[in-house]
């Protein structure tokens, strides 16, 4: 691939204003916005103000001026990016609480049969979740399906479980591994159809898939917002819960934000009406508020035009990787077609880890490349629309080339670290 050609999309790339907006180290290029994103600088200015003035200076006033009103007002910019009413969207707590709190609800509400189903493309927390609600409601074992492979769910298959197992069932929109995006208004319309719900893990999708929770009928959805939202490292989850559905579930962490007074003090407590009951401890306000400049980008850039780059970029870096990789020993281990893959690139080869640690330690003629490795050797490489350069596609691509034909990678362990 010519440098030229990648320049030329670089120059007419009407998002290419945006990366502005984010501060990016010196001499390195990022591929793991799909892990987290980089630092907005509005979120830098917005947490100095809290800290020195709101924190500093107004102390316990602030709830009252500033801080009280935040939830509210990030859920409905969330709410706006999804497709949502602002009344059905709440945020605060983590994935795992969000996901925890919303799957006791629907298994105490005897709306559903109390089967819990996943499938092997999910993450792996969610399974843990459901495995220690199996054990609290002394149930059968999840429901685990299996596919051919860790790339594409079969859609058949999953069909005709849920037909002959109605339930609750978790999904990733998108799969951590592979990127595979599901048909997501074909599976909660067959679920309903067959006595079942699907609760949707969007954490590798929101901000970098384009969503419309009314349009696909999704009654259930939830996820973090540090990834493609660039919300901070561990920054709040949202949990959107239809309207139709809000009256007849309960949060089985009865905190005091979810009662319906929750300054009143009293002794018996009374749920909140809507959305509002899934609220429990007091909100995390600085990671709270350093989640606004995220979603503001998102929601100025448009996620039509998020995922239309998004689609163009990954197509392009598949494209380099069929020419130039395949042959040093590559394999893709993502969906082709851009309608069934989320943001996010994954290849496999035998040495994945050594890879991954070459392209970290740069050298003197390549910058520090940072992509992330998931077992047991797939490398991820996120396209973030926000920041992600063409031209960073080809510095990869030819930066892995390098370091496959002089074998440098064969100069780094084995040994993985923590956090991979």
């Amino acid at each position: 691939m010519d440098i030229n050609i990648v320049k030329q999309k670089d120059e007419k790339d009407p998002l290419s204003k945006f990366r502005a907006h984010f501060h990016h180290p010196k001499n390195e290029l990022y591929f793991d916005g799909n892990s987290l994103g980089k630092l907005p600088l509005k979120a830098q200015q917005t947490l100095h103000e809290i800290i020195q003035n709101q924190w500093g200076e107004g102390l316990i006033r602030s709830w009252n001026t500033h801080w009280l009103d935040i939830p509210k007002k990030i859920a409905a910019k969330y709410a706006q990016l999804l497709g949502a009413e602002k009344e059905e969207i709440c945020i605060g707590e983590s994935t795992s609480v969000r996901l925890y709190q919303i799957l006791h609800a629907l298994m105490s509400s005897g709306l559903f049969p109390k089967q819990l189903t996943t499938d092997i493309l999910n993450f792996p927390t969610d399974l843990y979740v459901m495995e220690g609600l199996v054990k609290v409601f002394k149930i059968s074992p999840i429901s685990l399906i299996s596919y051919s492979n860790e790339v594409e769910a079969d859609i058949k298959k999953l069909k005709k479980f849920i037909a002959n197992h109605s339930g609750i069932i978790c999904l990733s929109l998108v799969s951590y591994k592979s990127a595979f995006l599901y048909p997501m208004q074909l599976l909660n319309r067959w679920a309903a159809k067959h006595s079942s719900i699907i609760v949707w893990d969007l954490s590798h999708a929101v901000g970098a898939v384009a969503v419309d929770l009314k349009e696909t009928e999704t009654k259930i959805a939830l996820g973090c917002t540090y990834k493609y939202m660039n919300g901070g490292p561990g920054s709040p989850a949202f949990l959107y819960v239809n309207k139709g559905v809000q009256s007849k579930l309960f949060n089985p962490i009865q905190g005091w934000f979810g009662h319906q007074l929750p300054f009143d003090f009293e002794r018996e407590y009374t749920p909140a009406q809507g959305i509002d009951r899934f609220a429990s401890g007091t909100p995390s306000i600085l990671s709270m508020a350093a989640m606004e400049a995220g979603v503001d980008l998102v929601l100025e850039a448009g996620i039509e035009s998020l995922r239309h780059k998004s689609i163009l970029q990954s197509e392009l870096l598949l494209k380099m990787v069929q020419a130039e990789l395949i042959p040093l020993g590559f394999l893709i281990e993502s969906p082709i077609e851009s309608e069934y893959r989320g943001s996010h690139v994954s290849l496999s080869h035998p040495a994945s880890w050594q890879i991954c640690q070459a392209l970290l330690a740069g050298s003197k003629l390549q910058p520090k490349i940072i992509p992330d490795f998931r077992p047991p050797n797939f490398i991820r490489f996120g396209i973030t629309p926000l920041y992600t350069q063409y031209k960073d596609l080809l510095v990869l691509v030819n930066t892995l080339k390098t370091i496959m034909n002089t074998e440098r990678y064969l100069n780094f362990s084995t040994e993985k670290t923590t956090v991979t």
